[in-house]
């Protein structure tokens, strides 16, 4: 298949007309302001690979946010300006897209974010992480879908091959390496020799990026149609024992992942649930120092805490003559994702099939009568009222009693 120089054809046929239009005005409104703009990023590649992607990022060498401005004066939409990063983002109907003034950037030393200055789009395209995502789409009338291609990415795209465009690139910003490996298995590429080379001599540099970032790009990972194809590569290469030493790749992982998706349907697995299995054999210890590193969000860790909580009952949860009450108040106030985590997770038949009675049905009994109607009844005010009520729960999870009546003279028992 020859090379293509000008994609003009491919973005009237793979992407939405409206867009189509948009990038049409965004050309001809820099031409009238004496500036440049382009398409670039992960939809320039997709656009070669015949991939739908309405993701749309555009470089501008000129002012990003006063060209932004312009471009949503006449849509319905809104605007929204980070003026120290010279970069806009409008939103109109079902469309957003991201504005950004060309620039280059410079490292004071591994693992930091980058000192950032306006430039040229050679110098924006440098900056990149692999040749594939170094490509941009000329959108100035006069040029109009003109390739702009100046690291052979189109060529590496040919071949199925990621590559870096420069040796420090992986010591600049490790979290390529995690992008990396999440690219290669999505578009089912293969790291380019050389490549492979730098990323396995620099793995050790994940350890100078901030757990926030790592936990992103982790994130990136879990929102894959197929996550663990990332993470058992990333086992392979050394990548998932920098999330934590104890972290393996043995094949456990796949099979309960696609056990996850199957309960999910018709939707992806939530985030926590992945992030729960993956934190699932791990010990308090481990799993506290995993939350530590990666300084997950509240609820991320209250679901892994709550998983391993969980986790630590199954034994009593796995006896055969369990009472519906006792499991109850085993899980009774852990997550929703823990409790399937460990659906999905425990070894156990019987410590499975009693977590999903809860799940679905005991979590969801309540007793028929409340605290006004024990009032009513002459129970006193106070602490009393609880604990009849929690018998009466007890009593309805194991089916002593069924109905109105029937609560109401177990009441009149334990009141007498």
């Amino acid at each position: 298949m020859p090379e293509v120089t000008n994609l003009a054809d491919k973005i009237e046929k793979q992407l939405p007309n409206e867009l189509v239009g948009f990038l049409k005005q965004a050309g001809e409104v820099t031409a009238g302001r004496g500036e440049a703009v382009y398409l670039v990023g992960g939809v320039v590649r997709d656009l070669l690979l015949d991939k739908t992607n309405i993701d749309i990022d555009l470089a501008v060498e000129g002012d990003a946010i006063a060209f932004a401005r312009e471009l949503i004066r006449d849509r319905d939409g809104k605007i929204t300006i980070h003026r120290q990063f010279n970069t806009a983002k409008i939103v109109w109907h079902e469309w957003s897209v991201d504005l950004a003034t060309s620039r280059r950037e410079s490292y004071s030393r591994p693992g930091v974010l980058p000192t950032v200055k306006p430039s040229s789009l050679d110098d924006d395209l440098f900056r990149r992480d692999f040749t594939i995502n170094a490509m941009a789409i000329d959108l100035n009338p006069h040029s109009y879908g003109r390739l702009i291609d100046p690291y052979s990415g189109q060529k590496d795209i040919k071949q199925g091959l990621l590559r870096v465009l420069h040796e420090k690139s992986f010591i600049d910003d490790s979290t390529r390496i995690w992008r990396g490996l999440r690219y290669e298995q999505r578009l089912d590429f293969r790291l380019e020799a050389d490549t492979l080379i730098l990323l396995q001599r620099d793995i050790s540099m994940l350890d100078s990026i901030s757990g926030d970032r790592i936990r992103y790009e982790l994130e990136c990972i879990l929102d894959e149609e197929l996550p663990e194809k990332v993470l058992q590569r990333a086992g392979k290469l050394g990548a998932l024992e920098r999330l934590n030493p104890a972290l393996e790749d043995d094949g456990w992982l796949a099979d309960k992942y696609n056990n996850a998706r199957q309960m999910s349907l018709p939707h992806k697995p939530p985030p926590d649930l992945y992030m729960a299995l993956l934190a699932y054999n791990l010990t308090d210890k481990e799993r506290e120092q995993f939350i530590s590193y990666l300084r997950l969000p509240k609820p991320a860790a209250r679901t892994l805490r709550d998983s391993g909580g969980i986790r630590a009952k199954l034994t009593e949860l796995a006896a055969a003559a369990i009472k519906p009450s006792r499991i109850y108040h085993l899980l009774h106030g852990y997550s929703p994702q823990a409790i399937t985590s460990n659906i999905i997770a425990s070894d156990s038949p019987i410590a499975c099939r009693n977590i999903k009675l809860y799940s679905d049905k005991l979590q969801h009994i309540k007793p028929l009568l409340n605290g006004n109607d024990l009032i009513k009844m002459g129970i006193p005010p106070g602490p009393r009222i609880k604990e009849i009520l929690n018998k009466l729960l007890d009593a309805r999870l194991d089916g002593e009693v069924k109905t109105r009546q029937d609560e109401e003279e177990m009441v009149g028992e334990l009141s007498a």
